[in-house]
């Protein structure tokens, strides 16, 4: 008997296509609820997530069969890995299936900022014609402090080459990644240089609001900021506080420390305070946590979850 899968949100066709070819059994559940969910999965070798369902030691408990936990996307932060990995099960991720959707869109969101196009946009579209009020900034010359150099980091780095200008790179747990244009820093070196700060880490109990009212007052210069990382790195209420005084000029953000629990209705009356200043300031840049979800990652995620699920499972 083949051993048997359950894939528990919706993904690219791809990769129940991979596993089946394989020879293995796959159960594509995404219409059951989580209850029901939990009462399927003892029956089953692996399971696929995305965001939306936690693996927690009292669900790992109920799974003698399980072998394999697979996320599709970067982030581990909804499965206990340490008590998983305690029982001997896998768990498998896709960060190199979207690593470039996450560098292009911080890149993206970066110069929409610097050249306020989301501002010129809607004024010429309201037949307002401004030039000189929508002078933008070059990103040549500037410094660009970039916090984590895993697969998100690294990726985002190769993207600022060809800008001219100069990159600062910290992350606590690599040494020895430095190179002719790329400066393996200190944070207390982005401190005093950066004029822009790009955070590419994980979400734990380290990072977590990482970006505070110490960490942004630590900077000598006027600093812009992108989290394209996970939203409870960064404390909202600090920033807004910042951007108010103008500490920090703006923001370009993917994600938000609100989102798994305030965006069901995007009411904005009934949204905390800060999340209503930045959807009102024109200098902060938002989208919905879309920057890894290109039709390419996609479909790249997909297929290497289910390749690195096939490794395990034959193993």
């Amino acid at each position: 008997m083949s051993k048997k899968i359950l894939c528990i949100d919706s993904n690219h066709s791809i990769l129940h296509e991979t596993l089946i070819s394989a020879g293995f059994g796959c159960d594509l559940f995404w219409d059951k609820t989580k209850e029901e969910l939990i009462s399927l999965m003892p029956n089953y070798e692996a399971v696929v997530i995305r965001s939306k369902f936690k693996i927690t030691k009292e669900i790992i408990d109920t799974c003698p069969k399980l072998t394999c936990i697979g996320r599709v996307g970067a982030g581990m932060e909804n499965i206990d890995i340490d008590y998983a990995q305690s029982k001997g099960i896998t768990c498998v991720h896709a960060p190199e299936g979207n690593r470039d959707a996450v560098a292009e869109h911080a890149l993206g969101m970066l110069l929409m900022l610097l050249n306020r196009l989301k501002i010129a946009d809607t004024e010429v579209r309201q037949g307002i014609w401004k030039r000189a009020e929508n002078r933008g900034f070059e990103i040549k010359d500037k410094t660009i402090g970039v916090i984590g150099y895993g697969n998100m980091g690294s990726e985002f780095v190769k993207r600022l080459h060809g800008f001219g200008c100069k990159i600062l790179v910290f992350d606590k747990y690599k040494q020895r990644f430095g190179t002719d244009t790329i400066i393996e820093s200190t944070l207390e070196t982005i401190h005093q240089e950066a004029d822009i700060i790009s955070l590419h880490t994980p979400l734990t109990e380290e990072t977590t609001h990482l970006i505070n009212d110490d960490f942004i007052n630590s900077f000598r210069k006027n600093i812009y900021i992108i989290n394209t990382a996970r939203g409870n790195c960064l404390n909202t209420e600090d920033l807004v506080t910042h951007l108010k005084s103008g500490k920090v000029k703006g923001a370009c953000l993917d994600v938000l420390e609100y989102e798994s629990t305030s965006f069901e209705n995007m009411d904005l009356r009934k949204m905390p305070e800060p999340v209503q200043y930045l959807m009102q300031s024109d200098n902060v840049i938002l989208t919905p946590h879309i920057a890894g979800w290109t039709h390419e990652s996609n479909y790249k995620m997909g297929k290497i979850i289910a390749e690195k699920i096939i490794k395990v499972l034959n193993h």
